[in-house]
């Protein structure tokens, strides 16, 4: 264990501590990670000072000679009912540094505050057969999901199939599509249809649930949006006025080449009529016309997730790297 390098944990993060974490961030996603974007400056800054839904974070950073930042450690402690038992991990070492002991003085802080905080789950995840997957599994961690990474590259999608798909409106549905915040008409259904995520599948993850209410999805825009980042969202509505299905896209601060693939959920008395593809097509169509310097989505299932990886694969998406969620079971003081 390298005695060269001290731990401390952050308070208020100010934007040269932001900077140091982003360094570390950067390098690390770079070796471990190479083709997948890093967040850039403003992300990170806003990832660490800006409050969370349903959560908050503690931060730690790792310094090593000469005051140079070798490692950091984020501990999101879930708060909304449902999660109380939760907290999430983030850790990234400087390759450089990395097998002297830094990581695990990094968890060793972030496993004492979950023993404070009464917590009892702590989940992480790691690109699968990489470093941090052996790191988790030496420290006790165990495997609880894998996830399949997709890209959909837009200029390559087959141009006969979209607007078929697109345009084909199952009978009794309609297109609803908002960016930001829900609108105040349809704020009810679309928290009535966030809590199909509920039954999306998790592995063997002790990750709780969530209800969802007008208030909380409302909340949930406002922290995107305060972070720099926009929200879009198409969703299916049922003559009846119920909302059957929805999709989400987020484009980060800055508005990168990639997307990011947020939700995609049917609520289960409307399964079965191709809405999720439908939805996910007409999102497609939408980000070509109103957001042309995105190129590519990202998104991730669960392995087992078949129905939804179909969707994904009818679409055009491809599988391009594999992720592995574990947990750790924190022991009681």
């Amino acid at each position: 264990m390298s005695k060269s390098v001290h731990v401390i944990p952050l308070q208020r993060v100010s934007v040269a501590e932001a900077a140091a974490w982003h360094q570390v961030v950067a390098t690390s996603m770079a070796h471990d990670l190479p083709g997948v974007p890093t967040p850039d400056p403003g992300q990170i800054h806003a990832q660490l000072t800006q409050p969370a839904l349903g959560s908050r974070r503690l931060t730690w950073l790792a310094i090593g000679a000469d005051d140079v930042p070798v490692g950091v450690a984020g501990l999101r402690v879930f708060t909304s009912p449902g999660q109380e038992h939760l907290s999430e991990l983030e850790l990234h070492v400087d390759p450089a540094h990395r097998r002297l002991g830094t990581g695990s003085l990094l968890l060793s802080a972030v496993v004492a505050a979950c023993l404070t905080e009464n917590r009892r789950s702590l989940i992480a995840a790691a690109a699968a057969d990489s470093p941090g997957e052996a790191f988790s599994e030496r420290w006790g961690f165990r495997r609880a999901l894998t996830l399949d990474h997709l890209i959909l590259r837009l200029d390559e999608l087959p141009e006969a199939d979209l607007p078929q798909i697109a345009d084909t409106a199952p009978p009794g549905y309609r297109l609803a599509r908002w960016t930001g915040t829900v609108p105040d008409e349809l704020a009810d259904a679309f928290a009535a249809a966030k809590n199909a995520m509920n039954d999306m599948p998790v592995g063997d993850l002790d990750y709780g649930s969530v209800a969802w209410d007008a208030d909380r999805v409302r909340a949930m825009a406002k922290v995107i949006a305060d972070r720099g980042d926009t929200l879009l969202t198409i969703a299916a509505v049922h003559d009846d006025g119920t909302m059957a299905g929805y999709t989400e896209i987020l484009l980060p601060q800055g508005s990168g080449p990639r997307a990011q693939q947020y939700d995609t959920a049917v609520v289960p008395a409307h399964r079965g009529h191709g809405l999720g593809l439908w939805v996910k097509a007409a999102m497609v169509r939408r980000l070509r016309a109103e957001h042309p310097g995105v190129v590519e989505i990202e998104t991730d299932n669960a392995d087992d997730n078949v129905h939804m990886l179909a969707v994904n694969h009818r679409l055009g998406f491809r599988s391009y790297r594999r992720t592995r969620e574990f947990q750790l079971d924190v022991p009681a003081t």
